[in-house]
């Protein structure tokens, strides 16, 4: 494989706000390696929307751990917003996380014990945001969940709760906004009202979108595709 040019990666570290340099992931298949990705480069620019598709079942949350530092690669890097994640220990990605990146899951990943207000509020409140509640109440407004705030995410359709994710995503206004799947568990015409939302959400804030997705209508969407089969990028 052809190595990434070194005048290149010495010149878009001030301009490209993820990167991911040479990254590889194994795990342990009984007593093999299994290799899920090897020698995966990237980069994307502030402000950009890129959608890497990978197929169901190839890795894709995998994927999305290693670029937001949730998991540690096998070999290689990832950086963000120039710094160099695995540089870091575990307590130093949590800071980097909390101050440029928010998450869309699949699953919603809402605290069932909370309204969705208190959901919204929650990142705010960690980071210790003294007007929590107005931004969280404006960010909910945003996605036209204001009379709906004070419902559980229970009480609250497939479709709701993935607006109250985007009003959480989007209230602390992160420079990268990692998507996982973000209509998987929608109906059709649900999940592209969601995805509507979140596009215009999206570059109303000049967020930078790395969607994961296996959908391709859904990754063309976004401004730049990314195919990675086998563990490897593909043009």
């Amino acid at each position: 494989m052809t190595k990434p040019k070194l005048f290149k990666m010495s010149t878009i570290f001030m301009t490209e706000i993820v990167q991911a340099i040479n990254l590889g992931k194994q795990v342990l298949s009984g007593e093999q390696p299994l290799t899920i990705f090897h020698e995966v480069n990237f980069a994307v620019e502030a402000g950009d929307s890129l959608s890497i598709v990978v197929a169901s079942g190839s890795g894709k949350s995998t994927l999305l751990g290693l670029l937001a530092g949730l998991d540690e690669p096998s070999s290689g890097s990832v950086r963000l917003d120039g710094s160099d994640l695995f540089a870091l220990d575990e307590d130093g990605r949590a800071r980097l996380r909390g101050e440029l990146v928010g998450f869309v899951f699949q699953s919603f990943q809402l605290l069932p014990a909370l309204s969705a207000l208190e959901n919204v509020m929650l990142p705010l409140e960690l980071r210790g945001t003294p007007d929590a509640r107005e931004r969280a109440t404006d960010s909910l407004r945003q996605v036209g969940l204001s009379e709906r705030d004070h419902h559980l995410p229970k009480h609250l359709s497939g479709g709701e709760q993935q607006r109250v994710a985007l009003a959480r995503a989007f209230v602390t206004q992160p420079k990268i906004l990692f998507a996982d799947e973000p209509t998987g568990n929608l109906d059709a015409a649900t999940g592209a009202q969601v995805i509507e939302l979140m596009l215009e959400l999206n570059r109303a804030q000049g967020t930078t979108l790395i969607l994961v997705t296996h959908d391709e209508a859904l990754a063309r969407r976004c401004g730049r595709q990314l195919r990675l089969e086998a563990g490897r990028v593909v043009q």
